[in-house]
């Protein structure tokens, strides 16, 4: 059996972990335009060199000889032919596949904004090639402006503040990670970023960008501000790397990737996970789906039954620690409307939020103290209808949903 990976990031690389444990004595290629690993999460500790080049690494120093891997670096996948099972590499190569892994991310994704494709000084902040390019110019920046408010963009900001430079931050929503959190706990990292020099423009976009000789000079914004501006790092969206799918039979939508709850695709034999997903675009996802499809393309019919599925996910969680303030996002920051309940904590620097109804959680925010993030979470992977647990929510331990068997193996039993 001959498995094909594309794509060496979160979701590839424990792809072909998981391939080689179920599957001893396989064939396992692995195709990339990177020729090493690294982790996207922390590139902003490169570019404030709080980590080396090397220390972004998250594989075994010998990765290719402990998991038996044959890994094709440096090219990427420029057509599929699922008919005839095989890959067509950028070098003119082509590679046959009896079962194949899709997870080849994605990329930055410049805005349609007056100026700002044709001009020297903008950057993407989404692999390390940007990040690199991205050091160079800053040394002689003097006007540094983030394009974008959400992970990626404080990320960005605060990794200029490691490298002793400052900069403002521009964002179309009326505050800071507004996929991730309400206002009242993005004011907390909103304060705590100005406090450190960030000059935030909340509310508005970047309407043009003004240039001399080709080169970036300034930014008009939405409201009528012009903003000096000699370096611009975008990060306000991504786009999946599913180009290459042009013309097969695998099924892409307005997202990216389309897989079930296996990671399969509309094709049999190819499987998906992680960015190119478009969805839930967070490293700890993109570990699980590359994990679970490995597992199910490793099966045989006669396992069929026994397939892992990505159901015992929450998807949208993110933890963050900007600037020493620790948080935690699951599922929505705000309740969609009055149907839903919220629980509410805000006191002595810690701020708690559960939405939740008919027993079910729907999101939760917990800022300044994440020690109750484990029962959270466990709340919500194992289903727990919390109106049967009869005590104040934030004071809910194992102990109110979990028993303990002879063996000491722990199980939960509905009231």
């Amino acid at each position: 059996m001959r498995y094909v990976v594309l794509g060496a990031s979160a979701a590839g690389v424990n792809g072909v972990r998981q391939l080689r444990k179920q599957c001893p004595e396989a064939e396992i290629i692995l195709v990339s335009k990177d020729s090493t690993v690294y982790s996207r999460c922390i590139l902003h500790h490169y570019l404030g060199n709080m980590r080396t080049k090397e220390e972004l690494c998250f594989a075994e120093e010998d990765f290719e000889d402990r998991y038996k891997v044959d890994w094709r670096k440096g090219v990427s996948c420029t057509a599929l032919d699922d008919k005839e099972k095989k890959v067509i590499l950028s070098d003119g190569t082509s590679i046959s596949y009896d079962r194949l892994l899709i997870a080849t991310g994605s990329h930055t994704l410049l805005p349609p904004v007056k100026g700002l494709l044709e001009t020297e000084g903008v950057y993407g902040f989404h692999n390390l090639d940007e990040v690199e390019s991205i050091k160079k110019w800053a040394g002689k920046a003097e006007h540094i402006v983030v394009m974008g408010g959400g992970l990626t963009g404080l990320d960005a900001a605060v990794g200029f503040l490691h490298l002793g430079k400052k900069a403002d931050l521009v964002e179309m929503e009326g505050h800071l990670l507004a996929k991730q959190l309400d206002a009242r706990s993005s004011k907390t990292y909103e304060e705590a970023m100005e406090n450190e020099g960030i000059r935030l423009h909340l509310g508005v976009g970047i309407r043009e960008v003004c240039s001399e000789n080709g080169t970036i000079t300034s930014l008009k914004l939405t409201d009528g501000t012009e903003l000096a501006c000699d370096m611009l790092v975008v990060t306000a969206g991504v786009r999946p790397n599913i180009d290459f799918l042009k013309g097969s039979g695998v099924e892409c939508d307005q997202f990216g990737l389309v897989i079930d709850r296996y990671g399969q695709t509309s094709v049999p034999d190819i499987y998906g996970a992680g960015d190119v997903t478009g969805r839930s675009p967070i490293w700890p996802a993109a570990v699980k789906q590359g994990m679970v499809a490995a597992v199910n393309m490793a099966m045989d019919d006669a396992q069929e039954g026994r397939r892992a599925t990505m159901e015992d996910f929450f998807a949208s969680k993110s933890t963050m620690n900007f600037l020493d303030i620790p948080t935690m996002s699951l599922g929505i920051p705000e309740r969609p409307d009055h149907s839903y309940e919220v629980v509410l904590e805000d006191r002595d620097g810690i701020y708690r939020k559960v939405i939740h109804k008919n027993g079910k959680i729907y999101g939760a925010i917990l800022q300044g103290d994440l020690s109750y993030g484990g029962v959270l979470t466990q709340l919500i992977a194992s289903k727990i209808d919390i109106s049967k647990v009869k005590k104040p929510l934030f004071e809910i331990d194992y102990s109110d949903f979990f028993h303990t068997k002879d063996n000491f193996e722990f199980y939960y039993e509905e009231a």
